[in-house]
């Protein structure tokens, strides 16, 4: 979204991230991604050609991420949790959990705690590269 958004604060950091994981992973997103992607976007054709520009690969959600993301968004509630619009991020988490996948994120605090076992490619404060130790 930084990069698509043109983000002030974010966008550059956003695409060398994207441009140095590119060199050591394939980049793939999932129809939560995909979904969320599409609210820049007026029609799909628009939005699949941004894609795949951008050498993004649609990965399906596999049911035991798609179990594990029921759970954790559970235990997120049972915590306190009050947001009721986050499952999205369950779905995303548990992926690259069961995947064995990382997850480009500035939103870490969610991830840690719910899906550790991911690891998590993320800004420091100074907006540099931070990777958790998953």
């Amino acid at each position: 979204m930084d990069v698509l958004e043109d983000d002030p604060d974010w966008a550059d950091w956003s695409i060398a991230q994207l441009q140095a994981q590119s060199r050591v992973h394939r980049l793939v997103i999932n129809p939560v991604i995909y979904s969320e992607l599409s609210l820049t976007f007026s029609t799909v054709e628009a939005l699949d050609a941004v894609v795949n520009g951008m050498e993004l690969h649609l990965l399906e959600i596999p049911r035991p991420a798609l179990f594990l993301a029921g759970k954790a968004f559970v235990r997120y509630r049972r915590n306190g949790g009050v947001k009721s619009n986050v499952l999205g991020d369950f779905f995303i988490g548990a992926h690259a959990a069961v995947s064995d996948l990382p997850l480009l994120t500035r939103d870490t605090r969610r991830y840690a705690s719910y899906f550790p076992s991911v690891k998590l490619v993320a800004p420091d404060e100074r907006g540099k590269v931070m990777k958790s130790p998953a």
